[in-house]
């Protein structure tokens, strides 16, 4: 992971957050006291997306359970 202090992210902001859009990897932000991480609003998007998909009880297993089926298992048509 790439690390920045708050003073090179002040003076680069723009570049910085263009460089993290195209290659949505997350930046260290070290600080005087604390440390942060910035991500892209895609990223964001879609961690969210995941807790939210782990908080509906069963879906990790069933995710799983799909994810070991055999692929000549799997229908290519839909019944609708």
């Amino acid at each position: 992971m790439k690390s920045i202090s708050v003073a090179k992210l002040k003076n680069n902001f723009y570049d910085i957050l263009d460089d993290l859009s195209l290659h949505d990897k997350p930046v260290k932000i070290i600080g005087k006291k604390n440390n942060a991480i910035l991500i892209s609003e895609d990223h964001w998007n879609s961690l969210q997306e995941t807790m939210y998909l782990l908080s509906i009880p069963g879906m990790k297993e069933s995710i799983l359970e799909a994810k070991n089926e055999p692929l000549e298992n799997w229908s290519t048509k839909l019944p609708w």
